[in-house]
Formats: structure tokens, C-alpha cells, sequence
């Protein structure tokens, strides 16, 4: 049994395991940083610490939405590396039967670098996600500059 953090992108349901969690926040100002990839909105400071924050539509190619009032911030561990995820909505914490879990489809509306499975959830279906996918290995590298409150053209040049 696993512990998942469900959320939503637009109309449909993602999920992620519970163990890359930090903490869900409000949305907060965010400030904008010059050059960064299209997905990264910019960054926060979250108690003292600096930390990049990923537009997981723009991440995954999704029609773009607006903040609304119930547009939260998941903050994840990736890898050694920690970012906020903006999401729609945060719905629950639910438990997950590792019988519930299918291997994802061929045909997905998301690239399926980013997708573990999905989960059977009663009448509904949860695409669960891999942190560790979201970014690549250069994402990854220049999301460190970020949280050191270095530039991202300080990141393009190592």
C-alpha cells in the first residue's frame, strides 16, 4: 500500500507519491526570471530558501489555465534538488493498492517519460507521476543554480 498526493491539471486527475513531497502551499508571488525555460514560472522564497517553481502544464504541453484560488504549490524533491509544481487544485491523500496500478496506455495526451502508471481509484483513473522525470538531466543541473539564487545564465554556462 502507498500513499499518494492527488491533484488537478484541467480536467483530469495526477497523482504522486506521497515520499517526494515536502509541503502543498498557496500560491505566492512568484518572481520571474529572465531566460529560464518556458516551464519554470520562476521562483519563490519559502521560508528563507529559494525555490524554482515548474508550470506542470506548460511542463507537460497542456492548454494553459489560470491561477485561481484553488491553484496550489506542491513542493517536491527531485532528486537532490527541490521545486515547486503549480497545480490546479489539490483534492485528497489517498492509499493505493499496488493491484490498482496499470502500466500507462500507449497513446497519452502527456509524454510518457513523465507517467509511472495510473491508478484505478473507484469510478476514477489518477495519472501517476515521476518526479525524478520531470526534469531532465541539464534541468536538473540548472534547477541547483536556482535554489543557490544563482541565474539561469550562470546554469547555461557549466
Amino acid at each position: 500500500m502507498r500513499q499518494i498526493v492527488v491533484f488537478g491539471l484541467g480536467e483530469e486527475l495526477y497523482g504522486i507519491d506521497i515520499f517526494d513531497l515536502q509541503e502543498i502551499i498557496r500560491m505566492v508571488e512568484i518572481t520571474h526570471i529572465p531566460r529560464a525555460p518556458h516551464f519554470i514560472e520562476g521562483v519563490i522564497n519559502l521560508r528563507g530558501r529559494i525555490i524554482p517553481i515548474i508550470d506542470l502544464k506548460k511542463r507537460f504541453g497542456l492548454a494553459d489555465g489560470e491561477i485561481t484560488k484553488d491553484s496550489r504549490i506542491i513542493v517536491v524533491n527531485i532528486d537532490d534538488a527541490v521545486a515547486g509544481l503549480i497545480v490546479d487544485h489539490v483534492t485528497e491523500v489517498a492509499a493505493l493498492k499496488e493491484e490498482d496500478l496499470e502500466k500507462p496506455p500507449e497513446a497519452l495526451t502527456i509524454d510518457a517519460r513523465f507517467i509511472q502508471g495510473l491508478a484505478k481509484m473507484g469510478d476514477r483513473i489518477v495519472i501517476l507521476i515521476k518526479t525524478s522525470e520531470i526534469l531532465n538531466v541539464t534541468e536538473k543541473h540548472q534547477l541547483k543554480y536556482f535554489s543557490k539564487e544563482d541565474t539561469y545564465e550562470e546554469a547555461e554556462r557549466t
